[in-house]
């Protein structure tokens, strides 16, 4: 089990445990992409890639080819000790929900969550 730690803010965990909100946002930025894609693959086949997407003209989808191989979150309270567990079913590349946090015209990394069996 690799466990990504994240921590949000109230609202968005209540919504994640309450079973409302379904999948968490992050941004498309070097610090996201460090740490949800395995970079050293992704480097080392940078060759092959460009080939596959420019020449071939293949859809290339880092986060399908090249996953860090996280297979849960663990959500915290802000910065308590306050946490809860869920599995992850994929980390994708998309537009999100507005009213779940996604920003409206920018893609983000999506990181959606399997239906928590708890309840």
């Amino acid at each position: 089990m690799k466990i990504l730690d994240l921590p949000l803010k109230a609202k968005w965990y209540d919504m994640i445990e309450s079973g409302v909100k379904t999948e968490e946002y992050r941004e498309i930025k070097p610090y996201w992409e460090k740490r949800l894609l395995n970079y050293k693959a992704i480097k080392a086949n940078a060759r092959g890639i460009a080939f596959k997407k420019y020449f071939l003209g293949l859809k290339f989808d880092a986060c399908v080819e090249f996953p860090r191989g996280y297979t849960h979150v663990r959500f915290r309270y802000g910065y308590t000790k306050r946490t809860m567990l869920r599995e992850i079913e994929s980390i994708r590349f998309g537009y999100g929900n507005p009213d779940w946090g996604a920003p409206k015209d920018k893609q983000v990394f999506i990181i959606k969550l399997k239906p928590n069996e708890n309840k």
